[in-house]
């Protein structure tokens, strides 16, 4: 059913396989935190800046009912905050409180470490082709920023 260790693997499966990897990497780190997916990405998002709602149901690709329901059950949990937006009085910004930035940088450096580790049997330079030529599939398909850099503002991946 698979392709076999060493034979080569097309650019769609290996794409699509990719994807699903990262996600349950993803997945995982969610779980020991307590967070679903779709909740640590929202928190992720959020770490660089508080977003309004359009512009952050853009970003995560969620529908306006989809993205209140998850607003509203991360602020329940004290990990979000919905605050006035400067720049329009009558719309809103979601922020990370305290508690939601500390939940959000472990996350990240959790999942940065879970997911840096996914190609250990590359050697650095095909790591670092691989890190070129993904990013340029990102960039040249607008890819929202759903996942900082390192050097981006995010805290540096550690271990727990």
């Amino acid at each position: 059913m698979g392709k076999a260790v060493g034979e080569h693997m097309g650019v769609v499966t290996a794409l699509v396989r990719s994807s699903f990897l990262v996600n349950a990497v993803y997945a995982e780190s969610g779980r020991e935190y307590g967070l679903s997916p779709q909740q640590g990405q929202l928190l992720c998002v959020l770490m660089p800046q508080p977003y309004g709602m359009s512009e952050l149901g853009g970003v995560l690709g969620l529908a306006k009912s989809s993205l209140t329901g998850l607003v509203d059950r991360t602020a329940r949990r004290g990990l979000v905050r919905r605050e006035p937006d400067p720049q329009d009085a009558r719309a809103v910004r979601v922020a990370l409180t305290t508690e939601g930035r500390e939940l959000a940088e472990e996350f990240y450096a959790e999942t940065c470490r879970r997911v840096e580790a996914l190609p250990a049997g590359l050697s650095d330079t095909d790591r670092s082709r691989l890190a070129d030529l993904l990013g340029q599939v990102v960039l040249d398909n607008k890819v929202p920023v759903v996942f900082m850099e390192l050097d981006e503002g995010a805290p540096a991946a550690h271990g727990r």
